[in-house]
């Protein structure tokens, strides 16, 4: 297995992989969607809302605020002892603002500071003169397959890696090929005579230039073996940090299978 960094930020991550097969890279997206636990707001006990926002509607829009995770301190609940919620297995987010104002996520106090909105200007409600709200969040750890707002990924998908073959024999340098890519892959180098191929990972496979050569010169394919991944995330884990618990997980399971084979 090789894996290049192609692109690496804050919360995004652009990587090629090869020598995988389908399965393999199909596995690790799905574990890095719906498996890979993320704290989220679970409960929301509300002592006063004035605004006009239902108490239904007010709690559903705190748990898809994205949270910082802490995964080295924190259990899920099913795996505490705990009779409702502890600080090994919850953090708790209080919440007391009066109006004139629009309440954002930055005026969520957490109790621990590991764990806080990884965005302060997310809005939560608008209060009016007079109005107040006030309440606590339980946060709790738990994974996409539960609920959505546990999931850590924005987007996360995967593509063969483009293969793009120009028979030059076949090929009457007519340059309709680069004019029918709307990616601008293919560019017609009228000094050589010749069609090149610019930006490879960029290329969509849509096919319009095979469409577009007459002579049939020109193939489009993937790497049967070679994939470029991107992952986005949500702020609430890195994308490293992701791609290893996902690793982890599905070695874990790996690990099951073999065990139950062996028993």
């Amino acid at each position: 297995m090789d894996i290049t960094i192609r692109k690496k930020e804050d919360n995004q991550m652009v990587f090629v992989i090869e020598g995988v097969n389908v399965p393999f890279i199909n596995a690790i997206r799905r574990i890095c969607t719906v498996e890979v636990p993320t704290i989220a707001i679970e409960t929301v006990e509300i002592v006063r809302n004035d605004a006009k926002i239902f108490d239904e509607a007010l709690a559903h829009r705190m748990g898809l605020i994205p949270l910082t995770t802490d995964l080295e301190s924190m259990v899920p609940p099913s795996e505490c002892d705990c009779e409702d919620h502890c600080p090994r297995c919850s953090v708790s987010l209080l919440l007391k603002e009066k109006g004139p104002k629009t309440v954002y996520s930055k005026d969520l106090k957490s109790q621990d500071p590991q764990v806080k909105p990884v965005f302060d200007t997310i809005p939560i409600l608008k209060l009016k003169e007079g109005e107040e709200v006030e309440l606590e969040a339980i946060a709790q750890l738990g994974i996409g397959l539960e609920h959505a707002k546990w999931q850590p990924t924005t987007s996360c998908a995967y593509k063969y890696y483009p293969k793009i073959t120009i028979d030059k024999e076949k090929c009457e340098e007519c340059a309709k090929c680069a004019d029918a890519c709307p990616r601008g892959i293919l560019e017609f180098d009228e000094k050589k005579n010749e069609v090149k191929i610019l930006d490879i990972e960029n290329c969509s496979m849509c096919k319009s230039c095979v469409n577009a050569c007459e002579s049939d010169a020109i193939t489009v394919e993937g790497e049967e073996d070679k994939f470029i991944f991107r992952i986005e995330t949500d702020g609430s884990l890195s994308p490293e940090e992701i791609l290893i618990q996902a690793c982890d997980i599905l070695s874990e399971k790996a690990d099951k299978i073999v065990d139950f084979c062996e028993s």
